[in-house]
């Protein structure tokens, strides 16, 4: 387990893509990741979750204190939460807030839709980073973004990104193409920011990239 950071207070990981945080219920032998640290810590307290096929920075409790101030500023928004996703196609535009009204679990796949009637309140920050308009990989290009989400809806980044024309990179379930470039949802969490629990200094934390996204940067020459 790539470990970022440890005290007696946290435990910051860089969370490896296709490792459920918690035991999903139609695959409830399958490993997740809070058993395996409760293998070597006594006692695992989850804060968040990432998704899945979701790679990147997550922060657990390690005693109760740590958790219940770290479940108070999530529930406020105040952490703030830094994601990079490549996206199918370039956007003509630099940034870009996203409001689309969000509904989950919908259907048989646990979509997320947009529902302007019925959806709940979501919100997110898009910055492009590096864009490529004709790729030998994407007829339609690419590009590297930065997503900061505001609110905290299931698959929200995906479905914001969808909405706007531009699923990101290996999504089939938001209607990406196939493809051989990654073979997931191409979404890392890249950093997390916060007010540690005990000492109340801001801390910020930072994942690197893991390989199969760092490889779908090179062959698309962002």
């Amino acid at each position: 387990m790539d470990i970022i950071y440890k005290d007696e207070h946290i435990l910051i990981i860089n969370k490896p893509a296709g490792l459920s945080v918690l035991p999903e219920g139609w695959e409830p032998d399958a490993p997740y990741l809070v058993k395996m640290l409760e293998g070597e810590y006594e006692k695992i307290w989850v804060v968040h979750r990432l998704d899945k096929f979701t790679s990147g920075v997550l922060v657990f409790a390690l005693n109760a204190e740590a958790h219940r101030a770290l479940n108070i500023q999530f529930e406020k928004h105040e952490v703030e939460k830094v994601y990079r996703a490549i996206t199918v196609g370039a956007p003509p535009w630099k940034e870009r807030i996203t409001k689309f009204p969000l509904r989950v679990n919908v259907g048989h796949k646990h979509r997320t839709m947009v529902d302007n009637k019925n959806g709940m309140r979501s919100e997110t920050k898009f910055k492009v980073l590096n864009w490529v308009q004709i790729s030998p990989e994407l007829a339609e290009g690419t590009a590297l973004i930065e997503a900061r989400p505001m609110t905290g809806r299931t698959h929200q980044i995906r479905v914001h990104a969808y909405a706007l024309g531009y699923p990101l990179l290996g999504d089939t379930l938001y209607s990406a193409p196939e493809t051989d470039i990654i073979a997931r949802p191409a979404l890392h969490a890249h950093s997390l920011s916060f007010t540690h629990p005990a000492s109340n200094e801001q801390v910020s934390y930072t994942a690197p990239y893991p390989s199969d996204f760092k490889n779908a940067l090179k062959r698309l020459s962002l």
